[in-house]
């Protein structure tokens, strides 16, 4: 009987050895494969990123000055001339409105925007305002059942979860209709009720907000929607830039340490743009709106290493056309380092811009670096 037990003990140990349950070697196998696998995902990732440069250098080669200067505008959709005004401006992309939804239903919408896209030689970015609550242009026009809720009010709901979800729901129905970029997230801190931001933020300290700002563009690159950071570099409580010129006195201690955290958050997760504000910021530029100073778009880019699309609030807001022209407005943004410029006024900016290309004020060069970043956008969100 000993002996038997003995030969059914010695087969239960093969057994688990066969198993590997008893094997010291299996880290280092577990370790060993799991390094090529990283390896391999990387070899792939490279090869992927070159394809697309590939992809983006054979575009560009084939686009004319005047297709390169329009892919740099988002604009609003004209009252008139919508389809011939893609072709005619080369536009990059057309950015959604109420008076663009009214009367719509969603079919109608999505018929709309085949329309725009089936016009247009590079597909274009369909954008449109949906942070939810008071800035929703789907809900407002009653595109979407139950209405977008405001962050404030979905994290009230159901805490960061339910954010997530949010985001899964704005996603199926932009795919649905053919709309890439939401618009958001609101990155901005505000804490104060009173204060005209507040309501389309989290309404949380810099740390809240930072992750609210990080959950938010993790979800929609997983999901395939445009992000984009606003309003850098950081509204706080100041006046609303729509109706005037607003100037910002914070010390830039305070911006660095409060107001730029959110934004680095979103960085750090992979954000594809970031909307500079019409503010003007004293501690960095106190001539210029941040929209339109070289010194504010240097920080974005050096400080905070943002190599993704930056683009301007709404050139049509107070806050900048009290201050310049329209008609300057395009070039001034572009030689602060916009690569979009989110306008009403394209007809005018675009020759004026080509203008200056050609007498040597501004450089094709720096056009193609902005045209490969919005190019690259596209790309990425599946529209190339």
């Amino acid at each position: 009987m000993n002996v038997k037990k003995r030969i059914l003990g010695l087969l239960i140990i093969g057994v688990l050895l066969l198993l590997g349950g008893c094997s010291g070697n299996q880290p280092e196998q577990t370790t060993e494969e799991s390094s090529k696998t990283k390896a391999s995902t990387t070899e792939s990732n490279k090869d992927e990123r070159s394809e697309m440069e590939k992809r983006i250098e054979d575009i560009m080669q084939s686009m004319s000055l005047e297709e390169k200067v329009g892919q740099l505008f988002l604009v609003r959709v004209p009252l008139k001339n919508q389809v011939t005004d893609i072709q005619n401006y080369h536009l990059g992309g057309y950015l959604l409105f109420d008076r663009d939804m009214q009367g719509e239903n969603r079919d109608s919408l999505k018929a709309k925007i085949e329309n725009y896209q089936e016009a247009s030689k590079i597909p274009l970015l369909i954008g449109s305002d949906e942070e939810g609550g008071t800035v929703s242009r789907l809900s407002r026009n009653q595109l979407v059942s139950p209405p977008f809720a405001s962050p404030q009010q979905v994290y009230q709901a159901g805490g960061w979860a339910a954010i997530t979800e949010d985001i899964d729901h704005k996603a199926a129905t932009f795919h649905e209709l053919g709309i890439q970029l939401g618009m958001f997230p609101d990155a901005d801190v505000s804490t104060d009720p009173a204060s005209f931001i507040h309501d389309r933020t989290i309404g949380m300290d810099a740390k809240g907000t930072s992750k609210f700002v990080q959950r938010s563009v993790t979800e929609m690159k997983k999901q395939k929607i445009g992000s984009t950071l606003k309003h850098f570099p950081g509204y706080g409580d100041n006046r609303d830039s729509h109706v005037e010129i607003v100037t910002d006195d914070r010390p830039l201690a305070k911006l660095q340490q409060n107001d730029f955290l959110p934004f680095k958050a979103g960085i750090k997760a992979g954000a594809d743009s970031v909307m500079v504000s019409h503010n003007i910021i004293s501690a960095i530029d106190d001539q210029n709106p941040a929209s339109i100073s070289p010194a504010v778009h240097k920080v974005l880019r050096k400080d905070l290493g943002f190599d993704g699309v930056v683009m301007t609030d709404d050139m049509d807001m107070a806050g900048l056309a009290d201050f310049i022209s329209q008609q300057k407005a395009g070039l001034q943004a572009l030689k602060a380092g916009n690569d979009l410029i989110l306008s009403s006024s394209y007809a005018q900016q675009i020759p004026y811009i080509l203008q200056a290309i050609q007498q040597g004020d501004y450089s094709e060069k720096q056009v193609d670096r902005s045209v490969e970043r919005v190019l690259r956008w596209k790309i990425e969100l599946g529209l190339l």
